[in-house]
């Protein structure tokens, strides 16, 4: 399937405005004063608050959604966006009719502002007013650049601590949203088991697996309920993309692991899920007319160029599967290889990659910085423990199959330790241990080798390194970035833990105070990989100016209570400088 597919029966569906903004009051005709105003019998509510996107250096998307009493009104919404609190400096306003037809969601394209300036703004109907949230356009020219980096938002799975803490932070440009804003599943689906004693189960009209409209925008409208969520929207832009629980769990363009032959067509699925996105998330579209492709650039004063980009949705292949390589005398390495370097394959789409390419060669920005969802890092792992963690994963939590992994973990990590020494002794059986390795995630850029091989390859012949952002692990990583055949390195990458997804420890059932030795092994046995959590939640900031880059991991203590406290003995700080290598070396220790 394709994006042009996509579009057409978009269009056959009467849906091809989709995304847009909402409509100016002037540019609508027939105007019913008795339905546009706040009559005595018409009630509405903010309930969901307000949020801005997408900040520009002269403009801002503005979002709310109302919830009138009369799910057949038609509502006429006064938007104001101010230099001061009290709106007595207006910088614009406008009226904008919303009805059922966009869940009666509104989006502004707030333009004419001031570049690098902080506004205030809110929205109006009739007597009743939104909250007040705070936005920011970019500046011109910038010494410092910071952003707050997120993922993985399980409303069942845990409270939303994280969002919280965001909110917190001091001196953020926006706040970068990597995907998984919300999940699909229903109740007793992945991460539900605790939902009920949270108390954050699902309405009994939207607790099965969503998959039409209706299901998508009640998802929507039960997360954004969430208090913390709320104020780190009101209190900063954000910047968002999608990952695959938007729409179903390991989407590709055709289809979805989870997506079944009862559930329906998939492409009617996928249509409902984008809309239903695009109407919620203050998100800007593209083009006039595309309000498909989310990949986009912001330029963040000269200092940093930001580049978003859609690794799931609409151009990605189907994912490898070992299960599809596995003979009775073990895994068809040849077929599995020649698959894997398929240039075929792709999970950017060709017109995307082109696009990056362009970017790249066209910056002129110190820090050129992808955001996307997936981890780009050769996150190779010997084979043989490969196969525990994904006979674990699959469900497999014997204490017999545990016991072997961490047997496997030790002897691999003892031949590891000989073999940085130098030792003799070591056999060729013992090294083929370690060099015998596979992608841990075929999910991940991993399974489409092609694709990052020609975006490193275009950052080494441009001379450029990149910073790469990631989420949809549900662990935090750091790894340096190389080129497959001349190991050149190309760029660094940092993953943010989860918002409230459960991590590996979700799997492999590894108790807390092994998890150190866990981290320890997966920092020496994988190559590129210099940092991981993979028991915590929590966030990433990152900081530029022309000198460095920080990157500071922050983590909660839970997410399984209302009480928590900020893990100050699990944060992490990484610096590097404007080439990329390490300021502060990072050490691998136990």
């Amino acid at each position: 399937m394709s994006i042009r597919l996509n579009r057409r029966e978009l269009i056959q569906k009467g849906l091809a405005g989709f995304g847009a903004l909402s409509l100016p009051v002037a540019l609508t005709a027939c105007r019913d004063d008795n339905q546009d105003t706040a009559g005595s019998t018409l009630k509405v509510q903010f309930l969901h608050g307000v949020a801005s996107g997408d900040p520009l250096h002269d403009r801002v998307i503005l979002w709310t959604r109302l919830t009138p009493n009369d799910n057949a009104a038609r509502l006429e919404v006064v938007w104001e966006i101010s230099a001061d609190q009290d709106f007595k400096q207006l910088a614009a306003s406008g009226r904008v009719i919303t009805t059922a037809a966009q869940d009666f969601t509104v989006k502004v394209d707030a333009d004419r502002l001031q570049a690098g300036t902080h506004y205030y703004y809110r929205f109006r109907f009739g007597s009743v007013i939104s909250p007040v949230g705070q936005t920011k356009t970019l500046p011109q020219r910038s010494d410092q650049v910071k952003f707050a980096v997120c993922s993985c938002s399980n409303y069942p799975a845990g409270y939303f601590h994280v969002y919280k803490e965001m909110a917190q932070e001091n001196n953020l440009d926006v706040i970068i949203h990597l995907g998984d804003y919300i999940y699909e599943y229903g109740q007793g689906g992945y991460a539900t088991d605790e939902a009920k004693q949270l108390g954050r189960i699902f309405a009994a009209d939207n607790d099965k697996e969503i998959i039409e409209l209706d299901d998508y925008r009640k998802r929507y409208a039960l997360y954004r309920t969430d208090a913390d969520l709320q104020v780190a929207h009101q209190r900063y832009p954000f910047i968002v993309i999608w990952d695959d629980h938007e729409l179903s769990n390991d989407t590709w363009e055709a289809g979805a692991d989870n997506h079944q032959e009862d559930e329906g067509s998939f492409i009617e699925r996928k249509l409902a899920a984008l809309q239903a996105y695009f109407e919620w998330m203050p998100i800007r579209p593209v083009a006039e007319n595309d309000h498909l492709n989310i990949y986009r650039q912001f330029d963040f004063g000269g200092l940093v160029n930001l580049m978003m980009l859609d690794t799931r949705i609409l151009a990605r292949h189907k994912q490898l599967n070992y299960n599809d390589y596995m003979t009775a005398t073990g895994i068809d390495a040849v077929k599995f290889q020649a698959d894997l370097l398929n240039p075929q394959r792709t999970l950017m789409g060709v017109a995307q990659r082109q696009w990056l390419q362009e970017q790249l060669m066209q910056s002129t920005a110190p820090w050129n910085v992808l955001g996307q969802q997936v981890l780009m890092a050769k996150m190779l792992i010997p084979q043989e423990l490969l196969l525990l963690l994904g006979q674990i994963t699959n469900g497999d939590q014997r204490p017999e199959t545990l016991a072997q992994m961490k047997q496997k973990i030790t002897e691999l990590l003892t031949l590891k330790m000989r073999l940085k020494a130098n030792d003799p002794t070591l056999t060729a059986m013992d090294k083929a241990r370690l060099s015998a390795v596979a992608p841990y995630n075929l999910d991940a850029w991993d399974g489409y080798a092609y694709d990052r091989e020609v975006v490193y390859g275009t950052l080494q012949q441009l001379g450029k390194k990149a910073v790469v952002l990631a989420g949809d692990t549900h662990n935090a990583w750091a790894a340096s970035l190389h080129t497959h055949e001349t190991n050149h390195e190309v760029g660094v990458e940092f993953a943010t833990s989860s918002v409230s997804s459960p991590g590996i420890e979700y799997y492999l059932n590894v108790p807390a105070d092994e998890m150190a030795a866990l981290e320890y092994a997966f920092q020496e046995l994988i190559d590129e990989l210099d940092y991981c959590n993979l028991n915590q939640r929590g966030y990433l900031t990152v900081t530029f100016d022309h000198d460095q880059v920080v990157a500071d991991w922050k983590f909660v203590d839970t997410v399984k209570a209302r009480e928590y406290k900020v893990d100050s003995t699990r944060s992490h700080q990484m610096t590097y400088d404007v080439h990329l290598k390490p300021i502060i070396e990072v050490a691998k220790t136990a």
